[in-house]
């Protein structure tokens, strides 16, 4: 098996760098003191009271927030396009955003042998095809078909990458542009993509995906990738460089003509190629090139390889990633009923329209809006053809010829129709072992270093020297909490996003933040305040221990009473839900939502602090226990804390294939600076209490 068992507490520490020397301590962390909270029987927060539906006051927060951050990227980023009078500033353009994608990218890893082999060829009438294996990294299969056509002399060649369907290379869409291609006298390269075809990475016993397959192979691989930084679009676009380089190794490619394709997801790894590999002469991507602003105003999740982190940080659009490769001739293929907005489509287009002019190739950019939903259906596959005819100097036929689509098990490279029979390491033990290393590599940090590096990884904007505005809402009536009164605040931690904070009370509230107790408790729910102070036995024992404090109950952004109803109907916690949504392109803006969420405890600490409360108790369960433990690492406010069901680690996340924690929780390149131990030792002095830590399967209670 790829994946460990899930470590046991003794393992834990020798995984995370604590040692056997540290047992007694992390004996009193997880819970092993004897004390009543320690003690608390209950196993998970509870999700919601049985009678009274969860508040939910500002489903359309995190939606507003996210449009009003992506629209201003697009604004930045068309500032600049903007600026551009010149060919000289175009040239100076076209370097810059090679260099910003390289920056997003990360570095590509070191050219390897590819050792690829051909294991069947099969002849047909004007075409041959190829199966072929090689290794893009070392030990790392990739599966092919190469497509050649039987005339004499050298040929374009095309790399083709495909979207998201479940047999890969053998989809007919994508059999019949590659037969296409070589029927009218261009080479194509059709390969899988990882958890596609013959390239699954979680098998079942029938050699099928134990996940499905595409998507959700993707998203379980992709998201823990960032704990090292690592990004799943990077791999993707290996594997098509690494296609190339096998490519132009062949003796029929006149390397003068190299081009590259794709559709929906191949659409996505086109695009990125074409901003990453200088070799290609020519693309065409289909049925992805729009911009975020679209996608992000039109509720649109996608896979984790199709969201570059700090892409929109550093002001770049999908335009960008086509105009690192001009003036070479791009044309943008795009459908009339997909769900890919073609206005995007349209507003790239027009943007590259005036770099490519400056440059003095405005017949090189191209756009072609087909009629139907999405794919690569035949008109825009005749577009292609079309287009890289001309590029090429070889003219395709008016209309596509007939096809002859195989069967999925004559284009199978590989014995039993998956690379992991044939040896092959999977990408997730890559990931494992960048996080043993990491591990091996890294010093416990602690004090002004540590704080240091939680706001770098975190990437949390200065605290503003005074407390936050709030609102007062109004009461909702009665809610079954502990106490008779209450009050909610809706603390307004930065512009357009607010923390939602419940004050518990024996008498009625709907005024300011009353005054006069020093001691207060912090609580920061897992999935909603409301429901949890309703049900829960651990928020109902800390009230019971602490009678002589203010008790507050909050819901960080996103959560609660500011849970997304974005991204369809009850779809929060979906594969391609609004948590995920926002989690995704938090990344892309350079922002990760964990970061975000321990922001808005610490503006609320300032809050009550400003309240004259001088000693703060800080709990928090399950997902809430991250923000909070990172918040209470960097301020002085608080004077305990309390989690239960908190993360034990960030490395068992990323060395656990089957981790089931969200998107959310993911903190980019985390593991390259501390992990959550590190945060618990230096939480002793605040009294930490760990009751009953959760681990890597666990994040989804």
């Amino acid at each position: 098996m790829d994946s460990p068992a899930l470590p046991r507490r003794r393992d834990f520490l020798q995984t995370t760098g604590l040692g056997l020397m540290g047992w007694p301590l992390v004996q009193s962390f997880f819970g092993s003191t004897g004390s009543a909270l320690a003690q608390t029987a209950a196993k998970t927060p509870a999700a919601a009271a049985t009678a009274i539906p969860q508040l939910n006051r500002f489903p359309r927060m995190m939606q507003d927030w996210l449009v009003a951050e992506v629209r201003a990227a697009e604004q930045r980023g068309n500032a600049r396009r903007e600026a551009l009078k010149t060919k000289a500033d175009a040239e100076a353009y076209v370097k810059s955003v090679q260099q910003r994608i390289r920056d997003c990218f990360g570095p590509l890893p070191e050219k390897t042998p590819l050792n690829a082999k051909v294991t069947k060829t099969l002849e047909r009438d004007g075409y041959r095809i190829e199966n072929i294996t090689f290794e893009s990294r070392p030990g790392y299969l990739v599966t092919g078909n190469l497509y050649l056509p039987s005339s004499k002399g050298k040929v374009p060649g095309v790399i083709g990458v495909c979207g998201h369907s479940l047999n890969g290379k053998a989809a007919e869409a994508y059999q019949s542009f590659a037969q296409g291609l070589a029927r009218q006298g261009q080479a194509c390269f059709l390969i899988d993509p990882v958890g596609q075809g013959e390239r699954f990475q979680y098998l079942n016993e029938k050699l099928g995906s134990r996940l499905g397959g595409g998507t959700t192979e993707h998203n379980q691989m992709g998201v823990p990738q960032a704990l090292v930084g690592e990004f799943l679009g990077t791999w993707f676009v290996w594997d098509g460089i690494r296609a190339l380089d096998y490519l132009i190794t062949r003796p029929e490619i006149d390397t003068t003509h190299l081009g590259i394709t794709g559709n929906s997801g191949g659409g996505t790894q086109t695009t990125w190629l074409c901003g990453l590999e200088p070799r290609f002469t020519m693309g065409a991507p289909s049925c992805f090139v729009t911009t975020f602003r679209r996608d992000a105003e039109n509720e649109l999740p996608q896979d984790m390889e199709q969201c570059p982190p700090r892409v929109l940080a550093q002001d770049l659009d999908h335009c960008d990633f086509l105009a690192a490769m001009a003036p070479k001739p791009v044309i943008i293929l795009a459908q009339e009923k997909d769900f890919f907005d073609n206005r995007g489509s349209t507003e790239s287009y027009e943007r590259l329209k005036k770099l490519y002019t400056l440059l003095g190739k405005p017949e090189n950019i191209q756009l072609h809006i087909g009629p139907d939903p999405h794919g690569y259906t035949q008109s825009n596959r005749e577009a292609m053809y079309q287009f890289f005819g001309k590029a090429t100097g070889i003219p395709a036929a008016a209309a596509e010829p007939v096809m002859t689509i195989e069967k999925d098990e004559v284009l199978l490279c590989t014995p039993k129709g998956q690379v992991a029979e044939s040896g092959s390491r999977t990408l997730m033990s890559f990931t494992r072992e960048k996080a043993d290393d990491l591990a091996a590599k890294r010093k416990p940090l602690s004090g002004a270093a540590l704080q240091k590096a939680v706001r770098q990884v975190l990437k949390l904007p200065a605290l503003a020297d005074t407390a936050p505005d709030y609102r007062i809402l109004r009461s909702v009536g009665a809610r079954k909490y502990p106490t008779k009164g209450y009050c909610t605040y809706a603390v307004e931690t930065e512009p357009l996003i607010h923390a939602l904070v419940t004050r518990l009370s024996d008498e009625a509230l709907t005024s300011r933040l009353p005054r006069g107790q020093s001691k207060a408790i912090l609580y920061i729910s897992h999935r909603s305040a409301d429901a949890e102070l309703r049900s829960d036995p651990f928020v109902k024992e800390l009230i019971a221990a602490s009678p002589d404090a203010a008790f507050f109950a909050c819901d960080v952004r996103g959560m609660g009473d500011s849970q997304p109803d974005t991204c369809g109907a009850n779809q929060f916690t979906g594969i391609y839900g609004s948590h995920y949504f926002y989690a995704a392109f938090s990344q892309m803006l350079d922002r990760p939502l964990s970061g975000q969420r321990a922001y808005d405890v610490l503006r609320v600490l300032q809050l009550l602090a400003s309240a004259g409360h001088t000693e703060i108790h800080l709990a928090a369960q399950g997902w809430g226990a991250l923000p909070a433990a990172l918040a209470a690492v960097l301020s002085p406010q608080v004077k305990q804390v309390t989690l239960k069901h908190a993360l034990s680690s960030f490395h068992e996340l990323a060395v656990h294939e089957d981790q089931q924690w969200p998107a959310a929780i993911m903190v980019p390149q985390v593991l390259q600076h501390f992990d959550l131990p590190d945060c618990y030792e230096a939480l002793k002095p605040q009294k930490l209490q760990l009751i009953e830590p959760w681990g890597a399967a666990d994040g989804m209670k």
